[in-house]
């Protein structure tokens, strides 16, 4: 149906556009219009649901938009954090793969590092 990666190019484009200042004038004027408007509706019905269903719109879209860069931008760091890690002498590896592990591994490592961290404090040198 669509080609591969249609859907991140027209996700980054459109957040570039809306992430503009000038997306955000234009908003910021479309509601100033909006207001404007009202006594000439008698700020009826029909004026309330014209503001409440562009932005109900506009804000589901935006999720979509919004949740595509964060997971770009994460995958981007985490391939950074991945390489350093890597190419670190003596760094722990096991790391490299730490956002694919259990919540029980996480949480294990978690308490390793704190009793690391209590060892440092403490001026002791941890052992392995």
């Amino acid at each position: 149906m669509f080609r591969k990666g249609f859907f991140s190019r027209v996700s980054r484009s459109a957040s570039q556009a809306f992430g503009h200042p000038l997306a955000f004038g234009i908003a910021v004027l479309c509601v100033i219009v909006w207001a404007l408007l009202g006594p000439a509706f008698r700020f009826g019905d029909t004026w309330q649901l014209t503001i409440n269903t562009g932005t109900t719109i506009v804000t589901f879209l935006m999720v979509f938009l919004i949740q595509n860069s964060q997971n770009r931008h994460s995958d981007a760091i985490q391939l950074k954090l991945d390489e350093l890690i890597r190419a670190i002498a003596g760094a722990h590896n096991y790391l490299m793969d730490l956002e694919e592990a259990t919540d029980e591994e996480v949480a294990e490592l978690k308490s390793r590092y704190r009793r690391l961290h209590a060892l440092a404090a403490a001026g002791r040198k941890p052992r392995g």
